[in-house]
């Protein structure tokens, strides 16, 4: 399943990202690496979700959270 189709307050694990390279490095970066628990902070209206990963708050736009499979975690 993608990130874009988690729910609100759970987490998941990351098991790849497949977005563009620039934007994958960038992810890879902030610690969005696979393996990696991320928790659902919030989703706002337009698709963009509310993220917390390693303590760290990032929002992703819809393409984004699309491009990232994870598991529940």
């Amino acid at each position: 399943m993608t990130l874009y189709d988690g729910e609100k307050g759970s987490s998941y694990e990351v098991c790849g990202v497949h977005v563009e390279e620039s934007v994958s490095r960038r992810l890879q970066a902030l610690g969005l690496n696979d393996g990696t628990v991320i928790k659902i902070l919030n989703r706002k209206k337009k698709g963009a979700l509310i993220i917390q990963v390693r303590g760290t708050r990032l929002a992703l736009g819809q393409h984004i959270s699309s491009g990232i499979e994870v598991k529940s975690g």
